[in-house]
């Protein structure tokens, strides 16, 4: 079935391509949608089954592609939303709609790679679609955020290509070549350590740019800003639990040998700078997408101080990878509605959003309570736990430390939120707002509301999967 996946979604970008019809364009979207949510119960049904040679559907990688599935779908109807209401040209329209339809593509191949050469392979696929879609509205600022995406992801790219290399170099005296995770995992004790401590420094500094730590954070925020909202919502969730999938594989090798602790500590220095990292810009921020970038940025800190921490933490990373992505993409697809209120990123210039659009108004009110992890967000749970991670590990004054920083985020971060749904904005002409339908903030309480739930009452499925991701790192 995977290669009837990769094979169909290919034949659709292509297709997608070189089609100029608008009707056709629709239909092709919507038959994709279909491949990808019978892929993903064909995934379900074949737990653990292992395809083509490269693609396992273990836990993580099912969790994750379930993920991306319930983000993906609303991401493709708003998708077309978007461009129909923007009159888009025949070609403009069609780049779109394959670029976002070949980067789900690559990030669900992704998730399921058993090799990390194959995970490689579709993260580059991943930078070139991503690059069309941030270079959209061909303009300026366009251009530029997509060249500067494309110069750090191909340094980004280069830095795991290299830290391939090295991996190979730390295999060598094995007397094996295989760099599928499964064989890394069994040959973890005979692993040379100098290869594979610089195999993982550079492996992990180049997916940074996908997850959104530092060093290489901010290619993701230019991203998230220039791309359409529909891309960005894809761009803030599924993209980043890629990036995260490329470091945690490496990772749970690592845990096997003598430089575990080592790797937290280059876990810790990374994630705490992202943390700051966030914390300063927002305090500053005024554009509402770059807001929400920055947002993540600061939750991808907080994912891999869990990871660092070990115990507990290892579930909470993962379930707060997953709340994360359902809450962020609502986020990005409720921010359509609201620029076509105010026709503007800027916060200055939005404001008394609950008199224009009361039911999306809503939707950023719960997204922020959500976002901010207060309760009764699923978020609160996954956080409740990094923390508890932290102090059970005796990292108290990192513990202390991120408190603080999150509560000057949470401050800023509700300045903003509250000016644009309570505030209003001097000089603002409403006679030309248009009417916005409720029924298009539907998607964004779905995603919402099972935020809530997987948090606070999670199927015991959803929990023995998140286990069973973690399992090697707990023994």
């Amino acid at each position: 079935m995977t290669g009837i996946y990769l094979a169909g979604a290919i034949l659709l970008v292509i297709l997608i391509y070189a089609n100029r019809n608008r009707i056709i364009n629709n239909v092709l979207l919507i038959l994709f949608g279909i491949l990808q949510s019978i892929f993903t119960i064909y995934q379900c049904s074949n737990f653990r089954n292992t395809e083509l040679e490269y693609f396992t559907s273990d836990s993580l990688g099912l969790l994750f592609l379930i993920t991306l599935t319930i983000v993906g779908l609303p991401a493709l109807f708003h998708s077309y939303l978007y461009i129909n209401r923007h009159d888009e040209s025949p070609q403009s329209r069609s780049v779109y709609f394959a670029a976002i339809v070949l980067l789900i593509t690559s990030i669900g191949a992704a998730y399921l790679a058993n090799h990390i050469a194959v995970v490689w392979i579709f993260t580059e696929l991943t930078t070139l679609s991503a690059s069309a879609l941030i270079y959209h509205h061909r303009n300026k600022l366009a251009l530029e955020g997509t060249w500067k995406y494309v110069f750090i992801c191909a340094i980004s790219i280069t830095f795991v290509f290299i830290g391939i290399l090295f991996l190979s170099l730390s295999l060598s005296g094995t007397g094996s070549s295989d760099l599928s995770y499964a064989n890394l995992m069994a040959k973890s004790d005979q692993l040379n350590p100098f290869w594979l401590r610089l195999a993982f420094l550079f492996i992990f500094t180049g997916f940074t740019a996908k997850l959104g730590l530092v060093p290489m954070y901010t290619a993701g925020v230019d991203a998230k800003d220039k791309a359409p909202a529909p891309a960005g919502a894809l761009l803030s969730s599924a993209l980043m639990n890629m990036g995260f999938i490329g470091i945690f594989r490496l990772y749970t090798v690592i845990a096997l040998t003598p430089l575990h602790h080592w790797a937290n500590i280059v876990i810790f220095v990374s994630a705490i700078l992202s943390i700051f990292v966030a914390t300063v810009y927002m305090t500053k921020v005024v554009n509402i997408k770059r807001m929400f970038a920055y947002s993540s940025i600061e939750h991808m800190g907080l994912v891999m101080l869990g990871i660092a921490a070990g115990g507990i933490g290892y579930y909470a990373a993962i379930l707060h990878l997953i709340l994360h992505a359902l809450v962020k993409s609502s986020l990005f697809f409720q921010f359509n509605q609201l620029y076509r209120v105010f026709q503007s990123k800027s916060v200055a210039y939005v404001g008394n959003y609950f008199k224009y659009n009361p039911t999306g108004a809503i939707v950023l009110l719960i997204a922020f309570i959500s976002a901010t992890a207060m309760p009764p967000s699923g978020l609160f749970v996954s956080e409740f736990l990094i923390f508890r991670a932290l102090f059970e590990g005796q990292y108290i004054f990192v513990l202390l430390l991120v408190l603080l920083l999150l509560t000057i985020i949470i401050w800023a971060f509700a300045k903003n939120i509250f000016k644009i749904l309570f505030t209003p904005v001097e000089g603002f002409d409403d006679s030309h707002v248009p009417k916005i339908s409720p029924w298009e903030s539907l998607t964004q309480y779905v995603l919402l509301f099972a935020a809530v739930w997987l948090g606070l009452n999670p199927p015991t499925i959803f929990v023995d999967l998140i286990k069973e991701s973690v399992m090697l790192l707990q023994n």
